[in-house]
């Protein structure tokens, strides 16, 4: 839901690179690899936090809890 701050697997800090990464590949249309290669993530499972979380943070913050 919210930015993964670490890798799950090997704790490296990704949180500080995921607004660039999301911008660039989502607004800009850049070649997700590239912009991994060009943030220097290169290990696998960092590579899959980045690529596979979605962000809902946004869709969640509507909902109260009552």
């Amino acid at each position: 839901m919210i930015v993964p701050v670490r890798c799950f697997s090997c704790g490296r800090v990704l949180g500080d690179k995921w607004d660039e990464f999301k911008e660039r590949t989502e607004e800009q249309h850049e070649d997700a690899k590239q912009v991994l290669d060009d943030l220097g993530i290169d290990s696998y499972c960092c590579r899959s936090v980045m690529l596979t979380h979605v962000d809902l943070i946004e869709d969640v913050a509507q909902y109260k809890k009552i």
